[in-house]
């Protein structure tokens, strides 16, 4: 039995009798808002529900696969705003829950800021430039040389369409303390890449000391400001850094968890982008990977645990563990031809893959699940984020996907 209440005008329900709030009467198809119980750091926060299961088994892998989800039959308004798409799990154990309930989303043009305009950000802000204008209103970039902002600036305006001086959005320098004066918020800042020609195995992991020292300064700003637009986070190793940025704003000045920061669903990975397109490039260069492009999944961190799935209703071991292999080490080619391979990464993970996510568009991204950013296919919708719901997952593939999380939980 399912109970019903309101709280700050919206419809909560729950299997609980007796909570501390007045009665709610549901409307057809009307959004409601569905409390689960969860852990304050490690749960979700809050997500759009497309499987009655998710409301039991909220948290974890489960959620991207039917065929593991338990039965949990709902009732007549629960069922109807779940096929309305407007039912959204809350975790009532994190701190603030109440906040998901008054959030106003912003439906026009976004403010868009980029932090360090080095290969990736320049390249990046090239791509969110030409490509970006029904979304963003402007783009912001800042950078510890304002020598570069200024370089950056100055070669943006002059890009522009001819007796359509305003078609594209507005680039221009923003000082460190506006930072989070924005909706989007993209962080490329990096330090210590090894260099070419280094024996640098994992030049992703390699960076990941030096560069989560950056984001724990930026997350702490972030909290400061109150910020409640979206951190994306491309610097490598992506999905730690998204969870390093995620944990360290939801600490206090002694470093105690209170929960009064950026909540998990805030925080996006932009890195299986380029791993997805790195596969379709071999795809289709090799028949015998080719049901990749149009039966294929990838799953996973930038980097070493990735799985690229060659096919879910087709699934063949054999053939994914080579696209697999293909896919994570294609920047190591890149290196032996000389040259950093950052290019694709800043387009099809950075500016293509977060234009998709404002659009509120399928695209490949890192989202909170079992305690960890996990990269799936995804969108943001009103109800919030949405991870791909699949009939079922072959059992050796979900078994790498278990893998691929275990691994990026005992990094962070």
């Amino acid at each position: 039995m399912f109970y019903y209440y309101e709280k700050d005008g919206k419809i909560l329900a729950s299997d609980r009798d007796g909570l501390p709030y007045p009665k709610g009467e549901p409307a057809p198809g009307a959004p409601i808002f569905y409390l689960v119980e969860g852990d304050p750091a490690l749960g979700r926060g809050s997500f759009k529900v497309t499987h009655p299961g998710q409301l039991k088994s909220p948290h974890g892998l489960e959620v991207l696969d039917a065929s593991r989800l338990p039965d949990f039959p709902l009732d007549g308004p629960l069922s109807a705003a779940l096929e309305a798409g407007q039912l959204t799990a809350v975790n009532t154990g994190r701190a603030g829950w109440e906040s998901v309930l008054t959030a106003a989303p912003n439906t026009g043009k976004k403010r868009l800021n980029i932090l360090a305009i080095g290969d990736v950000g320049s390249t990046l802000l090239i791509g969110l430039k030409l490509l970006g204008r029904d979304v963003l209103s402007s783009i912001g970039i800042c950078d510890v040389s304002t020598q570069i902002t200024d370089r950056w600036e100055f070669e943006m305006g002059q890009i522009n369409l001819p007796w359509d001086y305003d078609a594209f959005p507005e680039v221009k320098p923003v000082p460190v303390e506006e930072l989070f004066d924005c909706d989007v918020f993209v962080f490329v800042a990096s330090r210590g890449i090894p260099p070419v020609g280094s024996q640098v195995k994992d030049v992703r992991m390699a960076q990941f000391e030096t560069n989560a020292a950056i984001v724990k300064q930026y997350a702490r700003m972030a909290r400061r400001a109150g910020f409640q637009g979206l951190w994306c986070a491309v610097s490598d190793p992506v999905d730690p850094l998204a969870k390093t940025a995620y944990l360290e704003s939801n600490r206090d000045e002694n470093g105690v968890w209170d929960g009064k920061g950026l909540r998990p669903e805030q925080v996006q990975g932009f890195g299986l982008g380029v791993m997805n397109a790195r596969a379709a490039y071999f795809a289709k260069r090799d028949p015998r990977l080719a049901s990749f492009l149009t039966e294929g999944r990838s799953f996973g961190p930038h980097g070493t645990g990735l799985f690229i799935a060659n096919s879910i209703q087709n699934y063949d071991e054999a053939v994914s563990q080579e696209l697999t292999h293909l896919t994570v080490t294609a920047n190591l080619k890149m290196r032996e031809m000389g040259f950093k391979p950052y290019v694709a990464p800043a387009l099809s993970s950075g500016a293509l893959s977060i234009l998709l996510t404002l659009r509120g568009e399928w695209h490949c991204g890192s989202v909170f699940l079992d305690g960890i950013y996990m990269g799936v296919k995804n969108r943001y919708t009103p109800a919030g984020v949405e991870t791909e719901l699949l009939p079922h997952i072959p059992d050796p593939l979900f078994g790498h996907i278990r893998e691929a999380a275990e691994e990026l939980k005992g990094i962070l």
